[in-house]
């Protein structure tokens, strides 16, 4: 850090495997991606280029190379996964990501329906390529998952090999562990929370009271996802209590 703050929390350093920041890159160019990566790469930990947008990027190895120059693994969105898997691509797939150098791979089903047996298989498959992470939870507002089956699903992913299981909330943070309006579902987290250890589950937590949220609860290392580009630094102040939000979060009382 820049200077010295007494009553600082402990943010796990890089690499690391708790307190992890999933940066959602929804079509950055090479110019920006190098100019993100030289402010903000001591804070971010893995890329996901969002949904299907690899598929469109020209320059891809290109832009992928600016990543791993700072050993930043980067991944494709989840639906890429299904836009593979509905078309009966799933050995594709693995090809793509192998032709790429993508060792990081996400298994989801928010846009197509696969019996939860044969999604497992699919993890289990390819842990076998690369680190998973799969996604529960649908990108329906209207499908309402109840908690004891979030737990389920959430359990026999990551039995299955999932390194983290992402809680689904789209990059506008309205579905899933959220209401329409963005509200968190407290219940439904703080019940996941009696079952899932925390550090194996990456919230999606696109807006800032989001995250403020998921830091009141469980701390400044939780594995926040979807997060922009512009607004890495700014949650990473969050985190140690250095924005207006969490300010008094780590301070002694005699001083809060």
């Amino acid at each position: 850090m820049n200077f010295n703050l007494t009553q600082m929390p402990q943010r796990n350093q890089r690499p690391r495997t708790h307190g992890i920041t999933m940066v959602m890159d929804k079509g950055l160019s090479i110019g920006e991606a190098k100019n993100f990566m030289s402010i903000a790469h001591p804070h971010v930990d893995i890329v996901k280029l969002g949904f299907g947008t690899s598929f469109v990027t020209p320059n891809l190895k290109e832009k992928l190379e600016v990543y791993r120059s700072y050993d930043i693994p980067v991944y494709f969105g989840g639906t890429l996964f299904e836009a593979f898997l509905v078309r009966n691509q799933f050995n594709d797939y693995i090809n793509v990501c192998k032709e790429f150098g993508i060792s990081y791979m996400e298994v989801s089903d928010g846009s197509i329906t696969i019996p939860h047996a044969e999604k497992c298989a699919y993890i289990e498959k390819l842990t076998k390529h690369g680190t998973v992470l799969s996604e529960v939870g649908s990108k329906d507002a209207a499908h309402i998952i109840p908690p004891y089956k979030w737990i389920e699903l959430m359990k026999a992913e990551l039995e299955a090999g999932s390194s983290y299981v992402i809680a689904e909330a789209r990059e506008s943070g309205n579905v899933g562990i959220y209401r329409g309006s963005g509200e968190v579902r407290e219940g439904l987290v703080q019940e996941i929370l009696t079952q899932i250890p925390e550090e194996k589950i990456l919230w999606e937590a696109p807006q800032k009271e989001q995250q403020l949220y998921f830091l009141e609860l469980i701390g400044c290392n939780v594995n926040l996802g979807n997060i922009a580009p512009s607004e890495v630094i700014a949650l990473e102040a969050m985190r140690v209590g250095l924005r207006g939000d969490s300010f008094h979060l780590y301070l002694n009382k005699e001083n809060a």
